[in-house]
């Protein structure tokens, strides 16, 4: 019968001094390191995208940690994904510079990261050279450590001296052996065989002490019960890794600790502990359809994230700049969000990235086109603000303040209306604008406050000069006394804001005695007006005049599809007259923007 530890009566024969191996003890080998495949297999699904700065920062943390050279699998996945990351982010910039028009031959560009990614690489080669330096001569000290405690067993059946407690020794042998640091893989299987034959040469020894082997045996038997009993429980373990895991460190102890026991209970025992490893290790096939659930589900939500990105490349409707800005936050959004999401099927994985990379570009592509066709408009908005901050700073220091407060605050309106400018350009054009808008009304608000008692005296001449207008009729001398009231009232100051609606009833009554006397508001010789009100006068007056031009020519036009127009026909001497009248209105407009040009 096959035993886990002992030599076969041949191989004891043949060799009794040499390194032995039993065959069952490649089964329970065989079983470890199936188990430490399946470890390593599941390793391979913890994998997780990650950003670029996150990778960056993980590497950096990895290095400033005592054992860094021992991380070097983490390290390594670390460094690749990072560096996937860099030279993905180059091809984009290549992308963008080729399709601008550029040859691709002489595209540059160094990467932002590049330098600390290539820093972070050769720190940490440095300290893992230094590690495995390490590791090797602290592997040649457990070697030598191990082949002593080799040797102490020998001689515990070879030449051990009378008196000596066999028990407390092999106790404390096998003590040692357990605790003894790792050595190089290429050492241990021989090294392990060895202890093992020694071991088993050491009960064969003792099969003339039958008390100290039967409490050997007990001993043992109950370590293996204790790993049966564990190894039940993993049966049902929710976590199928760590069951696997943990099982991998029962076979360890079964292999080191728990042997040998008594004849009847070794293979009993070892089949028990076998049937329970075999059936977690059938669990694998859980884990594995987990697994692929779990990338199923990471892959639709992967393609979601595409499928979402692409359409905010294309929209449906022509797109403005708050359109771009807001898609800019949200891809970066998505962009985070596809990263930290977990691994999809293997045979999908490339093809999945390749095609978040085209779609991103797409992205891009389509936003640097929308900018690029805004250059041109861009300029034209730089141009139009700067009007605007040429206009404010004109009239930043004007204290006429019924024309010049809504004038800032037109301009403060069209402001916001235009467009943006170029990038460069932003920053200073509005630090141009806020200072003579901030000049202005400081200004206003500083007069405003001295000239509060000032209003109430204006209010009352407004008051009196309106109840005096409201008695004008149409009798003679009617207009010059209007010119009179215009004038006075030109020459009186603001009113208090509550009363400001005093101004609006004036120039509803002025009209009202304008049309009782036919003359028109830009026929009045007014005295008193500012320089801004002057300008607005005049302007108003040269529109006048450009309307009266273009009706009398449209008149004149139309007598000239008559045969022989004159004044005698009936038809046409309203037509005639009209012209008159409209030819009067115009040359005393002329003449009153001539007055006001002069200065008269």
């Amino acid at each position: 019968m096959t035993t886990e530890n002992n030599l076969s009566e041949n191989e004891e024969k043949n060799n009794p001094n040499e390194v032995s191996q039993d065959p069952s003890e490649n089964t329970v080998s065989h079983d470890a390191n199936r188990h430490e495949e399946d470890a390593e297999h599941l390793e391979e699904h913890e994998e997780v995208e990650i950003s670029l700065t996150d990778a960056l920062k993980e590497m950096e943390k990895i290095i400033n940690t005592p054992n860094a050279g021992e991380n070097f699998k983490r390290f390594n996945l670390l460094k690749e994904k990072a560096s996937h990351y860099i030279h993905d982010e180059v091809e984009d910039k290549k992308h963008e510079y080729v399709e601008a028009g550029n040859p691709a031959e002489n595209f540059s560009y160094e990467h932002p990261s590049q330098n600390k990614y290539s820093a972070l690489v050769n720190i940490f080669k440095e300290k893992h050279d230094s590690f495995q330096k390490g590791q090797e001569e602290e592997q040649k000290k457990n070697l030598e450590h191990r082949q002593n405690i080799i040797e102490r067993l020998k001689n515990l059946y070879t030449s051990s001296e009378p008196g000596i407690n066999l028990f407390k020794s092999i106790r404390e042998i096998k003590e040692d052996w357990s605790k003894a640091g790792q050595v190089a893989k290429s050492e241990f299987k021989i090294l392990n065989n060895n202890y093992f034959h020694h071991l088993n040469q050491f009960y064969q020894m003792l099969d003339l002490n039958k008390e100290f082997l039967e409490q050997e045996y007990s001993h043992n038997l109950e370590k293996r019960e204790h790993i049966i009993a564990r190894a039940k429980e993993l049966e049902n373990e929710p976590v199928i890794q760590k069951a696997l895991n943990e099982l991998q460190y029962l076979h360890k102890l079964w292999k080191e600790e728990a042997e040998p026991v008594a004849e009847e209970f070794r293979e009993k025992t070892w089949e028990e502990f076998k049937e329970i490893s075999n059936k977690i290790h059938e669990r694998k096939s859980e884990l594995s359809a987990s697994i692929e659930k779990e990338q199923t589900v990471n892959l639709e939500k992967k393609n979601e994230i595409i499928a979402e990105i692409k359409k905010l490349s294309e929209p449906s409707e022509t797109p403005n700049h708050n359109y771009w800005q807001n898609a800019i936050k949200r891809v970066e959004d998505l962009r985070s969000e596809f990263l930290k999401t977990g691994s999809v099927p293997r045979k999908l994985s490339n093809q999945n990235w390749n095609d978040f990379k085209t779609t991103l570009r797409g992205f891009n592509t389509t936003k640097n086109n929308y900018y690029k066709s805004l250059k041109g408009s861009q300029q034209a908005n730089l141009e139009e603000k700067l009007k605007l901050i040429q206009t404010a700073q004109d009239n930043m220091n004007n204290e006429e303040w019924d024309i010049s407060v809504p004038l800032f605050k037109k301009l403060q309106e069209d402001w916001k209306k235009v467009g943006h400018v170029p990038k460069s350009m932003t920053n200073k054009i509005w630090d141009e604008f806020r200072d003579a808008c901030n000049a202005f009304f400081n200004n206003y608000r500083e007069k405003s406050n001295t000239s509060t008692d000032n209003w109430k005296e204006n209010y009352k001449n407004k008051k009196a000069l309106l109840d005096e207008l409201k008695l004008v009729s149409n009798e003679e001398g009617s207009i010059e006394r209007i010119e009179q009231i215009k004038t006075s009232w030109n020459n009186i100051g603001k009113v208090p804001r509550d009363k400001i609606s005093i101004n609006s009833e004036f120039n509803k009554t002025l009209r009202e005695k304008l049309k009782i006397n036919k003359i028109n508001e830009l026929e009045l010789k007014e005295e008193g007006l500012s320089e801004n009100q002057l300008t607005d006068k005049a302007r108003k007056i040269k529109n006048q005049i450009s309307d009266l031009e273009a009706e009398i020519v449209k008149l004149e036009n139309n007598l000239s599809f008559f045969n022989k127009p004159s004044r005698e026909n009936p038809l046409l001497r309203d037509t005639y007259n009209t012209i008159d009248e409209k030819k009067a209105h115009l040359e005393t407009l002329k003449q009153n923007l001539h007055s006001i040009i002069s200065g008269d």
